[in-house]
């Protein structure tokens, strides 16, 4: 049977715990999912331990143990005397080198996707869950309050962080923010292409874009009318006075330390600015 339809992302995130501050995988659940037994999945890293430094995999302490136990009713380590090791996504993506399966390929595929939709939702709630009066969560009869408060897609965080890699974390990110405006869309770039277009087409047919940055190329030219032709209309116009890059939904700004089509390709920053984009947009003219 083919193993996508095996697994599902909720069934992997359930065996997902957060140890450490960390987002990690039990060695029996992944031994579980790679239909091997717990026993030869160690023994593999054993042989290759220079693959998995202390932020790839750790051994749980007797105290992370019985946390565990308690906070996810798991039940399954009665017989178990040696402690558990855990693998954080990294450790994760690297078990298919290790153990040379097809099946371990294909599960991590799996794995990897169940991580980055956890990671996404994370960022995306971080300043939800700080807002979140803990009152609510007193009386059964507040969930749905709650649960009301989190598909609140208005809500993103005010800063953070992506690193090398998080491509497709910071595109939907951005494509997120773009899909909240009601009105208007300012960018302020000095690197545009047609991939910044493409993000632009996430947006509500009636909010106006407008892009500043220092060239209009042919090439640009040429993609924003192909562009316009097919979707509701951009205007790009030249402005040669910023460095960095500022995003501005309706009333809210959002500085990025990269454009955004290298969006996670390095590191980068983004921040959030309330009650600035009248001081900006005044100065754009």
């Amino acid at each position: 049977m083919n193993v996508v339809t095996v697994l599902n992302e909720a069934s992997i995130k359930s065996k997902i715990y957060t140890i450490r501050g960390l987002q990690v995988m039990l060695d029996s659940d992944l031994a579980e999912l790679y239909e091997v037994l717990t026993g030869n999945l160690n023994k593999a890293v054993k042989r290759n331990i220079e693959r998995f430094p202390p932020d790839f995999m750790f051994q749980l302490t007797e105290e992370e143990t019985e946390n565990l136990k308690f906070q996810f009713g798991i039940s399954s380590w009665g017989g178990v005397r040696k402690l558990s090791h855990v693998f954080t996504e990294q450790g994760v993506a690297t078990l298919s080198g290790v153990l040379r399966s097809k099946k371990a390929i294909e599960v991590n595929i799996q794995i990897m996707r169940a991580f980055v939709s956890m990671r996404c939702f994370i960022t995306s709630n971080a300043q939800l869950f700080q807002r979140i009066d803990k009152k609510l969560l007193e009386h059964d009869n507040k969930f749905e309050e709650v649960f009301s408060l989190i598909e609140n897609k208005s809500i993103k965080p005010k800063q953070g962080i992506f690193f090398d890699g998080q491509i497709f974390d910071a595109y939907t990110f951005v494509s997120d923010l773009i899909r909240t405006a009601k009105k208007s869309i300012i960018l302020i770039d000095n690197y545009v292409d047609d991939s910044v277009l493409t993000l632009f087409s996430k947006r509500e047919k009636e909010v106006k874009v407008t892009i500043y940055t220092k060239e209009i190329t042919k090439k640009l030219e040429l993609d924003l009318k192909k562009y316009n032709s097919q979707y509701p209309f951009i205007e790009i116009k030249e402005f040669k006075k910023s460095h960095d890059r500022f995003l501005i939904i309706d009333n809210t700004v959002y500085h990025f330390g990269a454009s955004l089509k290298d969006l996670g390709k390095k590191w980068f920053a983004f921040s959030k600015f309330d009650k600035n984009a009248f001081k900006l947009i005044d100065r754009l003219e």
